[in-house]
């Protein structure tokens, strides 16, 4: 028996719960790689972008700089964008601007983490299903003969047995990965909004035109 065989029978004899149990593992696996390419540094915060762009504002190039934050497509470019597109509006009209810019992008990184939870409760829940419709069939084939043999229960115990192994085995992962993605996303967050502070600040000072040593941008950054 291969091994694609000793699968294919491990699902039948787990019955029809283990069918949405693999539904939910891809859609988690889905998630999980999709969310993994997302929360990576360079799409939030790239390094390169956060030097270039507190040099353009350090030498009061507004101009140069909304171009710049225009052409990246990372999440902290988008809320430099905001900042640079309402550089003329009071500061405490910009920091809500910057704020609800910043919200946007957080719930972006966000988006789809909760599945994962929802993911790992749903396949706990299926394969508890599974259990206790095998355990219905246990007892029916009990109920309906006074004299039972094994082989009659075995149908009934493999489903009970193998739904429940298949829900915790999609389960357990999809919580783990649940749980470093959020971590993760946090991370970025945290980082993310520190910066748009920075920005929001140069920004002003770029405008004003008080900044005049372009070396200052990194000690900030630091």
């Amino acid at each position: 028996m291969d091994f694609g065989t000793g699968v294919f029978e491990l699902i039948q004899k787990g019955g029809f719960f283990v069918y949405p149990i693999i539904l939910c593992s891809i859609v988690g696996l889905a998630i999980f790689l999709q969310k993994m390419w997302i929360l990576r540094s360079k799409n939030v915060i790239p390094e390169p972008f956060l030097e270039q762009i507190y040099r353009f504002l350090s030498q009061g190039k507004l101009a140069e700089a909304e171009v710049y934050a225009r052409a990246n497509n990372s999440s902290i470019a988008r809320i430099a964008l905001t900042a640079l597109e309402n550089s003329d509006k009071p500061k405490e009209e910009l920091s809500e601007e910057i704020e609800e810019a910043g919200r946007k992008e957080s719930l972006e990184l966000l988006r789809y983490v909760e599945g994962l939870g929802t993911i790992s409760n749903v396949s706990t829940l299926l394969g508890l299903l599974g259990t206790i419709s095998g355990m219905i069939k246990i007892f029916k084939v009990i109920a309906d003969k006074p004299i039972v043999n094994p082989p009659e229960l075995a149908g009934g115990i493999s489903e009970a047995l193998y739904t429940t192994a298949f829900g915790l085995l999609v389960a357990i992962p999809a919580f783990i990965a649940y749980k470093y993605l959020m971590g993760r996303a946090d991370e970025l967050i945290s980082l993310m909004e520190e910066e748009a502070r920075k920005i929001m600040e140069y920004v002003i000072l770029g405008k004003d035109n008080e900044i005049t040593n372009p070396t200052d941008s990194r000690d900030i950054l630091g």
